[in-house]
């Protein structure tokens, strides 16, 4: 991943083969995420480099992120809870967000003629930092698969891994679980995910 923040608006995140290539993202919305950029920069944010990606910081605390894909470019929040959206323009990141945590953007001349909006949403964002509130943490109840809870239930060491792991490691590996359709799918899952669930880490990681 890259580290420079010019790196990113000249050749991409170095996230994927097309980086540095006139196929990357970062190409098809080269004016709107110019126009992202200089609204972040005016509002006062510091600009800095984080996960591969343009990062916006205030108070030490992160505030927005800018990504590029194939079909979007788009503006995500950290602390989505706290945002009021007055205009119902953020959208929720995937299926297991909690919140909307992003303005998503298909033209690039979306960026400009929202200006005032994005700039009086990163002005909101930014009060919150400068207040030190932060969103209250929800722990959703998580909905086990049945071939999980027995594989728990049949496997005292396994059982104790899975309780030691952190609520995010555990949630990663029930959505995974509930992502199959057939339980011999589920089933093998478990057994693949044994070794990195007695290692700590969560099924993402490597």
């Amino acid at each position: 991943m890259i580290t420079d923040i010019e790196t990113f608006f000249h050749q991409g995140c170095g996230r994927c083969s097309r980086f540095a290539t006139p196929e990357c993202s970062v190409h098809l919305w080269e004016n709107g995420l110019s126009d992202l950029r200089r609204i972040c920069c005016a509002a006062g944010l510091i600009e800095t480099v984080k996960w591969g990606h343009p990062c916006y910081v205030h108070e030490g605390r992160n505030i927005v992120i800018i990504g590029a894909f194939r079909r979007h470019f788009c503006l995500s929040f950290f602390n989505a809870a706290l945002m009021k959206d007055p205009a119902g323009v953020m959208v929720r990141q995937g299926p297991n967000t909690d919140h909307p945590n992003l303005i998503s953007f298909d033209d690039a001349a979306q960026v400009a003629a929202q200006e005032g909006l994005i700039l009086s949403y990163l002005k909101e964002a930014m009060g919150y930092a400068e207040a030190g509130i932060k969103p209250e943490k929800v722990q959703a109840a998580l909905d086990y698969p049945d071939e999980l809870v027995e594989a728990l239930e049949g496997d005292a060491e396994l059982d104790e891994a899975f309780r030691a792991l952190t609520p995010g490691r555990q949630r990663s590996y029930v959505i995974n679980l509930n992502g199959a359709k057939q339980s011999a799918t589920r089933v093998a899952r478990i057994a693949k995910f044994r070794d990195k669930i007695l290692a700590g880490k969560g099924a993402s990681e490597r």
